[in-house]
């Protein structure tokens, strides 16, 4: 692959400065590749800037080296973790240093009571490794999927149910930080303060003297005052009235400093418990005030959520809003709030239920009754209404408009006319489709509004209603950010909101930590009025199936490529730089980035439609790469998978006797074969093979039978890769034997030879065999199936999935397709006798099993031969995506590299060595395989094995 860089596109001082960087870390340490550049100009608001170079720091001295030669140079750098900021954070015109992709290190402390972590990791991942203590982090914002620890520090993170007491100011207990200095402090030390002291001497001496004059009685009380509700405008000036040293407060006032003061490279969190027990109820007034007027009883009562729902918003959500409002209703001047009591047990939520049916009791304007529930099922309806707002605007806004999510605080007495204040302003200034939501026991509201940015029109009617919003909430005694961080959006107001005095202190802070203003300038502190109204960023529609995309970055922790090359927004964001660059006239920088997409967008793409799962929008970013492949695949390539798809069962029968011959030739003559091939052809059309992929399968054969249960299709996956398994069949013969034992009968019908799922054509681009195998697929199923009155049953996850779609772009419907997992699940498990089973399983669930619904059938099945079955952290999927693996061996190495690691430890600790390793797709088990060391098997082999050994005896 071609690597071109824009070196001459960049002014001769930035020049400098990469010049500068490279010599001090290497050659390959920044990137000015147009990709790089204009992959990461974006975060999730609305601005646009492209920074000069990409830096993917590798260490805590990386990031120092970096500031160091970006203050001798005067280059602005920003220090970028998952990049989900509403309010413009994460974006350079200089230097973006990612510190994601190599700083996700945790380690959980005493007993899950405290983690330590770096800033790479999500929300999400250190949730995920402390469920196990009954633990997590009490900041719990919506973008937890998303959100870097280091974003969660950066911006003071709260959420739905932490409030001012479990945020990150209050829960930090010491991190590392790295002072553009190149000062490093580890704020926990015992030598903490005499370490600052002595290497920033100038810095102690600021913080010390603000500590002691804000703790004068002439701002002690208004600081207290605009700490007491939820707020992230500025920087937290009650550091100096919460903490005494000038580490500690050195420490507090790193967070939600947005990158402006230093670098975190690691924190120590206090924990919160996960309630055991959890009761929602939805109830509905019959207006806003009388919503707002409800607060403080439901608050006093003890609720640990009540989340505000308004008119608008009710009606946002449509038919998904159904089941939870009463039969027949009708949204008019209509208010909701989402209540929540939590508790340890069941005697204390039982009380507290009872509170809550007391209180609702007393409440004045309440439409119907309302309910308290502890069903998994209904709360998560009820959850809809709330959590599935910003989907259901953000997708139904009009098309090249961008979707505001703004965030405010008042105090609680005062957020109900704040509200219908809020509402004036959106008639005022014609944003009719405006929703407000958000966080009403803390006076905390979000309010969406779609600005289309077209013209001075659209921008005059923003600054407009800005300045009338400003007003709005600084009159109520409020902030003008609650808990999504200051950012470029609301920097020209922190004065407005402080004050010259409390300003100024800010601006003392800046000076001390970063006196040359290279950190993220612009970012908390501005001197620009108009820095809000600049650098917005277009929304003109590029290609359909992206042209939803708010660029929100939910997608990229769970795709595979994200350490590699680009993620889901990534590939959308280089998308739309091609149509400006086009549509400005800049053709040679269109045709450069086109280059550079082909492995970077195009080819590293495992089309696993993951990205899908977390999008709000619900984009596959795998359909826009199947157009890219089909658009630039050549006829004859279409032309000779198309014939394919006509004489399947022979490609099937020379690729598994490949496997066969290649299975007994030693590996490096294979693999040097096949490299010169793949560097004459294209390493996106040659596979590698390698040493842990197993010889082929045994090739399908018909087996019909009369009066089936159900038709049996096995994947022709088996029959390109066999498996070793002690059951003895492969997976399709484990089926069989397990549908035997229970007594029922599967039918293989004549003509199964000759079909696919149809996947390895429509990942491709391959438009003519897709629509062979699709037509081949669905007349098969339909005819055997008697049109639906037999349910199909396939033994690969990944060609479950396939059959599906082909099926629905075919138009057929009434087919009920079942993954092997589901089927024996439902049928076959509530049959089988106590199994002997092993201590422990590692199971790998993977991208399909995820979308289709079916990983409660796998782990059902694994804990039916395990006694503990476990995901394990990092899990992801593995990339392999069919050929992928085998193309693009990196790709599968890095989309494994963490799931591997935790595999690994779980197999290095007591009883370990006699752990299983599950999945339920080939490749997937080829792919972990070759990641781990350790054999996967599809959890259906060892199923049946463990049946079979009980055979004798039972039947």
């Amino acid at each position: 692959m071609s690597v071109t860089t824009s070196r001459a596109l960049l002014p001769a001082g930035n020049l400098a400065a990469v010049d500068a960087l490279r010599a001090a870390l290497g050659s390959d340490a920044v990137s000015t590749r147009e990709l790089d550049r204009m992959a990461l100009a974006v975060d999730a608001s609305h601005y646009l800037r492209t920074p000069d170079a990409i830096m993917r720091a590798r260490s805590a001295a990386d990031v120092g080296t970096a500031m160091a030669v970006a203050a001798q140079m005067g280059w602005p750098i920003t220090l970028r973790g998952g990049g989900s900021s509403l309010s413009g954070q994460a974006m350079s015109l200089g230097l973006t240093v990612d510190v994601r992709r190599h700083f996700r290190g945790m380690e959980v402390l005493d007993d899950g009571a405290r983690v330590r972590v770096q800033p790479g990791l999500t929300v999400r991942e250190v949730n995920s490794a402390l469920a196990r203590y009954g633990t997590k982090l009490g900041p719990d914002p919506a973008s937890e999927i998303a959100c870097t620890i280091g974003g969660m520090i950066a911006n003071n993170s709260s959420g739905m149910t932490c409030g001012t007491e479990k945020n990150t100011y209050k829960t930090i207990e010491s991190m590392t930080v790295v002072l553009p200095s190149g000062t490093v402090i580890d704020t926990g030390a015992p030598d903490a303060d005499a370490l600052l002291r002595a290497k920033e001497p100038d810095l102690v001496e600021v913080l010390e003297r603000l500590r002691d004059e804000l703790r004068h009685d002439r701002f002690r009380a208004d600081i207290q005052r605009r700490y007491a509700i939820k707020n992230t405008m500025g920087y937290g000036i009650n550091s100096f009235i919460d903490h005494d040293t000038p580490a500690k407060i050195l420490e507090h006032l790193m967070v939600g400093s947005e990158g402006t003061l230093g670098f975190v490279a690691e924190a120590v969190f206090r924990t919160v418990p996960v309630p055991a027990r959890t009761a929602t109820g939805l109830l509905l007034f019959d207006s806003l005030e009388a919503a707002t007027d409800a607060l403080p009883r439901l608050v006093y009562s003890g609720a640990d959520v009540v989340e505000l729902i308004d008119a608008a918003s009710i009606r946002a959500m449509g038919d998904d809003a159904s089941s939870v409002l009463p039969a027949g209703f009708k949204v008019d001047r209509h208010a909701s709030l989402l209540v929540e009591y939590q508790a340890a047990d069941d005697d204390a939520i039982a009380e507290r239920i009872a509170t809550g049916h007391d209180t609702f009791a007393d409440l004045a304007g309440l439409a119907d009754a309302p309910e308290l529930t502890q069903e998994a099922a209904r709360r998560a309806q009820m959850w809809v209404m709330r959590k599935g707002l910003y989907t259901k605007v953000a997708w139904n806004r009009p098309k090249g408009t961008a979707a505001l999510l703004e965030d405010v605080a008042v105090p609680m007495e005062s957020l109900g006319g704040v509200c219908s204040e809020l509402q004036v302003l959106f008639d005022q200034h014609n944003y009719a489709d405006a929703v407000i939501f958000g966080h009403a026991k803390d006076g905390n509201i979000h309010f969406l509004v779609t600005e289309d940015f077209a013209g001075p029109a659209s921008l005059k009617r923003y600054e407009d209603f800005t300045e009338d919003l400003v007003d709005l909430i600084l009159d109520r005694d409020g902030t003008l950010k609650a808990e999504h961080g200051t950012g470029r959006i609301m920097a020209p107001f922190v004065q407005r909101q402080y004050g010259d005095e409390l300003y100024e202190a800010m601006w003392a802070v800046k000076r001390a930590c970063d006196p040359d203003n290279i950190l993220n300038p612009g970012a908390v502190l501005t001197d620009d009025p108009q820095q809000h109204l600049r650098d917005i960023k277009p929304t003109e529609p590029v290609r359909e199936v992206i042209d939803d995309c708010v660029e929100c970055g939910y997608c990229e922790p769970v795709c595979p490529s994200q350490h590699l090359t680009t993620t889901p927004r990534q590939r959308i964001v280089v998308q739309r730089a091609i149509a400006a660059a086009e549509a400005s006239g800049e053709h040679e920088l269109a045709a450069r980035l086109k280059e550079q997409e082909v492995y970077d967008v195009v080819q590293t793409c495992a089309v696993d439609g993951m990205c899908q799962t977390a999008c709000p929008v619900q984009i596959n970013t795998g359909d826009l790469i199947r157009q890219m492949r089909h658009e630039a695949q050549p006829a004859l390539l279409d032309k000779g998978w198309k014939v394919a798809a006509n004489h399947w069962s022979k490609v099937l029968g020379v690729a598994a006797v490949g496997m066969n011959v290649v299975d007994k030739v030693p590996t490096p003559l294979v693999r040097g074969v096949l490299g010169v091939a793949r560097k004459v052809t294209s390493e996106d059309l040659v596979p590698q093979l390698s040493d842990e992929l197993p010889a082929g399968g045994r090739l399908r054969k018909p087996q019909p039978a009369a009066n089936p249960d159900a038709i049996f299709m096995p994947a022709c996956v088996g029959t390109m890769f066999g498996s070793d398994h002690a059951c003895g069949t492969g997976v399709a013969g484990a089926v069989r034997q397990l549908a035997h034992y229970a007594g029922l009968t599967l039918s293989t019908p004549a003509g199964v030879q000759e079909l696919c799922c149809g996947t390895p054509w429509k990942s491709k681009g391959l438009l003519e065999g897709y629509d062979v195998m699709k037509g081949k697929l669905t007349e098969w199923i339909v005819e055997h199936s008697d049109g639906g009155r037999l349910p199909l049953v396939c033994d690969n996850v990944s060609c479950t999935e396939g059959i599906k779609v082909s099926l629905k772009n075919a138009g057929v419907e009434g087919i009920r397709v079942y993954d092997a997992t589901e089927w024996v699940a439902e049928y076959v498990a509530p049959m089988l006798p106590p199994l002997e089973r092993a201590e422990r399983a590692a199971v790998h669930p993977t991208c399909s099993s995820t979308r289709l619904g079916s990983n409660d059938a796998l782990m059902v099945l694994a804990g039916l031969v395990a006694e503990e079955a476990v995901i394990p952290t990092g899990w992801r999927c593995c990339a392999f995506a069919g050929d992928r693996g085998l193309l693009h061996e990196e790709l599968t190495a890095t989309a494994t590299r963490d799931e591997a690691a935790s595999v690994n430890r779980m197999a290095a600790e007591p009883g370990g060595g006699s752990m299983l390793y599950l999945s339920c797709n080939r490749t997937c088990e080829m792919g972990l395989t070759r990641a781990t060391g350790h054999t996967y098997v599809h959890v259906l082999e060892e199923l049946a094995a463990r049946v079979g050994a009980l055979l004798p005896a039972t039947r």
